[in-house]
Order: structure tokens, then C-alpha cells, then sequence
């Protein structure tokens, strides 16, 4: 069954250039020109992926998208006219997966629409790991409907935050650059846009903060996953 986009942009020119090369590539694009419509309609007839603007008539992209999180973890792409850091991180912390600032190639963005819609089922590809269950600590991911636990509560995890926390689970054993991340979970071929990965472990660190799982940092390297009595040991062993 073909995935279902939709769009949200007041600018009809836009709207119909993307569902253009979006349906070019088997996609099923239904197109809105308020956030709002497009929110009424996921409620009652949800998608696979969401490509929003940020300045629309009635409530902005971004409270959108904080609406849509309370009720689901559907990949989101902003798009915006500006370009400033706090738009950018706005958008992440809202919950969005990536961010686009107009103009924009939108050969780049359908490669990036691929990218997130694949990269769910890819993480768990060819591992050595339960079918169903990864678990690290007292964090625990369902494979099969992408949710997670922290002793047994619900971890309302974004797409990116799921992904990046599985893989790090998955690659347990050993330090990941910052590119790898970049690469297995946003597309990304070069580091231009570490940020969104730091950024993104920020994030998670907050929701995970209650948990003995810890985020470490591999100075001008990347991350890796620790627990909080790991940390004890190295700090008692350093003493």
C-alpha cells in the first residue's frame, strides 16, 4: 500500500509542486492550505507523514505540530520562509523531524521523505536482536509499534528520538561519530548539520532524565550509551 502525505502550505504553487514530485515517486498526497484543516483531518483520517509550513493563515505550523504530537508520533517536516536558529529549534522542540527553510530543492526534500519513512524499518535491519523488544537498562522499545517505556511509563518519543535512541541501544557496545548518526538516522551524507543531532540528544536526555540510562558525550566524536552506575564505576576508578 502506497504511503499517504499531506501537505499543509497556504501557497498553492508550492502545494502542487510538491505533491507533483511526491506522486512522481507513488506517493498518495492530499494537499491543505491551513494547518488547521490538515489537523482535522489526521484526527479522523491519519497519514504516514506530514510536510508543513510554518506561516499560515489561523494557527501557525508550529503549534500545529505540538497539536499533532499529543496524539501521534507521524513524521513531520517544517517549512519556513525564515531562517534563524530559533525557528530551527522551535521546530525540534515542538517535535518536528526536520526543517526546511524556502526555497528549498524539492528533489532534496522527496530524498528526505524517503529517507524517514524508511529508516524505521532499516535501523533494525540485519541485527543480531530480539524481533520485538530492545531493551537497555529500564528503557524498553517495542520494535513492532515504535513505542518506548521507562519502567513501564510511556516515553513520548518523535520519530528522530525513537530512532537515535534504538540505534544507540542497538551499537551499545561502542562510541558513534556524530556522521553515523547523521547518516543512519536524518540522510544526512556530510556533517553540515550536527546540530540537528545534538539537538535532538538534548531532547532525550530531558525525557530520559528520570531513567539510570545516560547519553554520554565522546568529546569532538559523537555519543554513546552508559548507565548511571557505569558513570559511578569510571568516576571511582578515576579517584
Amino acid at each position: 500500500m502506497n504511503k499517504i502525505i499531506y501537505i499543509a502550505d497556504d501557497d498553492d504553487n508550492i502545494r502542487n509542486l510538491l505533491k507533483s514530485f511526491l506522486e512522481r515517486e507513488g506517493f498518495n498526497c492530499f494537499g491543505f492550505g491551513t494547518g488547521d484543516d490538515l489537523l482535522k483531518k489526521f484526527i479522523s483520517d491519519p497519514c504516514d507523514l506530514i510536510i508543513l509550513d510554518v506561516m499560515m493563515p489561523g494557527r501557525d505550523g508550529f503549534f500545529i505540530c505540538s497539536e499533532l504530537r499529543k496524539i501521534s508520533n507521524v513524521p513531520i517536516i517544517m517549512l519556513t520562509a525564515r531562517d534563524s536558529d530559533s525557528d530551527y529549534i522551535e521546530g525540534l522542540n515542538m517535535g518536528s523531524d526536520d526543517y526546511f527553510t524556502k526555497p528549498f530543492s524539492p528533489v532534496k526534500l522527496v530524498t528526505k521523505v524517503k529517507s524517514i519513512l524508511n529508516r524505521r524499518e532499516s535501523i533494525t535491519e540485519n541485527k543480531d536482536i530480539d524481533n520485538s523488544v530492545l531493551t537497555y537498562a529500564d528503557v524498553t522499545l517495542n520494535i513492532k509499534n515504535k513505542s518506548a517505556t521507562l519502567k513501564g511509563e510511556d516515553l513520548q518519543l518523535t520519530p528522530n528520538e525513537y530512532a537515535l535512541l534504538s540505534y544507540l541501544i542497538i551499537n551499545r557496545d561502542r562510541a558513534i561519530p556524530r556522521v553515523e548518526l547523521l547518516d543512519k538516522i536524518w540522510g544526512y551524507e556530510t556533517e553540515v548539520e550536527t546540530r540537528v543531532a545534538d539537538d535532538t540528544v538534548k531532547r532525550l536526555r530531558k525525557k530520559i532524565s528520570d531513567s539510570q540510562v545516560i547519553i554520554s558525550t565522546v568529546w569532538g566524536y559523537g555519543f554513546r550509551l552508559e548507565t548511571k552506575s557505569d558513570e559511578s564505576n569510571s568516576d571511582s576508578e578515576e579517584n
